[in-house]
């Protein structure tokens, strides 16, 4: 039977990549999404992919979005927790809303998504989680220290996760990536581009969507088996962790 992967965020960005590349592996793809419903419609129209609606902030927006899912495609076997926003400012002017809002979704949304699937993971003895941080999660970025806050506790939640389903056939892992041409990466303007970002990375370029979305295939795979509690840096070299 075609496992089921989930991914939060699925339906655009790296998100969008990342459900196209598991649909192309094999996999039954459900997308889950916040707001957006024009983007979500076209993605399911051009991907044939089914889109699903809800804050992953929420928990119980989460049990009740997940059992859609469910009823709709079957039990959820591989998770990309992939949902995430931005509030940035220096942290003298951020307010208790910007660091709540994303610590919210970037961090407590791995609970809330996590949660209701790992009971049926341990049950049928098999599952995988996903988990997209950032290569600000592991060395901090100015102006983004609820940002930074989040995905650095989405590597250490892994890492305690991978160990409780270890014995489950569960493998949970993170994947870290840099700079990814992006809708958000690209709005920056060339001359900031050019001169500040790409100098930074050896390899000279951005990231692709699709680069980041082949390194969760590969961790959704059975070959990934002996794979867990690992952080895989996809940022052309620019930071080594």
């Amino acid at each position: 039977m075609t496992r089921v992967a989930l991914v939060s965020g699925g339906t655009r960005g790296i998100g969008a990549a990342i459900s196209v590349g598991l649909k192309a592996a094999g996999y039954t793809v459900a997308a889950n999404y916040a707001g957006n419903d024009e983007r979500a419609r076209a993605f399911q129209e051009e991907t044939g992919i089914a889109v699903f609606k809800w804050d992953v902030s929420s928990y119980e927006a989460c049990v009740e979005g997940i059992a859609k899912v469910e009823a709709a495609v079957g039990p959820v076997d591989i998770l990309v927790n992939n949902a995430g926003i931005t509030r940035d400012a220096m942290f003298h002017k951020m307010t208790p809303q910007q660091w709540n809002e994303v610590i919210s979704t970037n961090l407590t949304g791995l609970f809330n998504m996590t949660h209701p699937v790992w009971g049926g993971m341990r049950d049928r003895g098999f599952g995988r989680i996903i988990s997209i941080s950032s290569i600000n999660g592991q060395k901090g970025q100015m102006g983004q220290a609820n940002y930074s806050a989040a995905k650095a506790g989405d590597i250490g939640f892994t890492k305690a996760l991978a160990q409780e389903g270890a014995a489950k056939n569960i493998t949970v892992n993170a994947i870290c990536p840099g700079y990814i041409a992006t809708e958000m990466v690209m709005a920056v303007p060339e001359k900031v581009m050019n001169e500040r970002i790409l100098p930074q990375i050896p390899v000279g370029r951005l990231g692709q969507p699709e680069e980041i979305a082949r390194c969760v295939v590969f961790l959704a795979s059975d070959d990934a088996g002996f794979i867990t509690g690992s952080t895989i840096t996809a940022n052309g070299g620019q930071y080594f962790m």
